[in-house]
């Protein structure tokens, strides 16, 4: 697979990532299954998608076992991303970034994935109570201590509540202007898709004038862009999309025309020989997006783990990226 190389350390991964989420949380409970989450990250590390996207509250904490387990056997292969700064409780979540806090968070991290440093640490989210300047210097004074590689920013993503007239990543980039005083950002990590490129609008020119790698998340739009679900179906009440605006079986249908048009596209490169899928046309368009973009597409399967890592080879024409850009937007809200 192509290799992208993340921030000013010149970082390593394959152009593809793999997205560990769906594995252990928020997706689909009953269909989450141990041994085939195992195979499902050796298969990506097989075909070279050598970034694994995982978070301490990912279960909680399960999610990091999880990828413990294929680390303890092939740790040089995979490049490690997690996360810090989110608690889960009963039905709530919060933001913890007191410094303390953040440096016993990140050896519990190490303890479950089996390993003696995180390649790349990133902030889930900015605790309102605590300075982001005093949680940012305590992570990169586990950058000093070798626990951590480099450090990362997870977008805010706070699409209510912005001022009139904001575009949805400003709070992001302020945010990132503040800790890069204090230590070099290596990574951002945001939703960028067909379907949500609200990233292109600001927060990807920003990373992409400072060196900084730029991580998309969902990049198949929580799957719907893969063109396998079927409005109407629904969803298991402990999934995410069964609460989601753009999930509701109106929105489902009514955005149907963008798998069409990705399907289009897939078509015209299948004519060719090749086996292509709507999910790997979406994937190439955010790879399209610069050289410092890798899509994290999430899953839990280990047969749409090597579709979506195929879609590294897979180079969009002129004609194709046109057809893209004039796609319908997507309908409903994504509060």
């Amino acid at each position: 697979m192509e290799r992208r190389t993340i921030g000013a350390a010149a970082l390593e991964v394959g152009a593809v990532g793999l997205g560990c989420m769906p594995m252990s949380w928020a997706y689909s409970g009953s269909r989450q299954r141990g041994d085939e989450s195992l195979r499902t990250v050796h298969a990506a590390l097989d075909r070279g998608a050598t970034l694994l996207d995982t978070a301490d509250m990912y279960g909680p904490f399960t999610n990091e076992l999880l990828v413990g387990r294929v680390l303890k056997e092939r740790r040089s292969e995979a490049f490690v991303s997690t996360k810090v700064g989110l608690l889960v409780g009963e039905q709530h979540i919060v933001a913890n970034g007191r410094p303390g806090y953040v440096k016993r968070a990140c050896d519990a991290s190490l303890r479950r994935l089996q390993t003696d440093v995180i390649d790349l640490y990133q902030l889930h989210r900015a605790d309102p109570e605590v300075p982001v300047e005093e949680t940012w210097g305590a992570m990169a004074e586990l950058v000093s201590a070798g626990k951590v590689r480099a450090l990362g920013l997870c977008a805010v993503g706070a699409r209510s509540g912005r001022r009139s007239g904001a575009r949805l990543h400003d709070g992001t980039i302020r945010q990132l202007e503040r800790v890069q005083q204090v230590f070099p950002v290596s990574a951002v990590e945001a939703e960028l898709s067909v379907w949500s490129p609200e990233a292109l609008e600001g927060l990807l020119p920003w990373c992409e004038a400072r060196g900084v790698g730029f991580l998309g998340a969902m990049p198949l739009g929580n799957g719907f862009l893969t063109g396998t679900l079927t409005p109407g179906e629904g969803f298991e009440p402990d999934d995410v999309r069964a609460r989601h605006p753009r999930f509701t079986a109106e929105m489902m249908a009514a955005n149907q025309p963008i798998v069409v048009g990705l399907r289009r596209i897939a078509a015209r490169h299948s004519a060719g020989g090749a086996d292509v899928t709507p999910a790997q046309v979406a994937l190439a368009w955010v790879l399209s997006r610069g050289r410092h973009v890798v899509p994290v597409p999430g899953t839990k399967r280990e047969c749409w783990a090597a579709e979506n890592a195929g879609a590294a080879g897979l180079r969009l024409t002129a004609e194709d990226l046109a057809e893209v850009a004039g796609l319908p937007s997507a309908q409903g809200s994504w509060d």
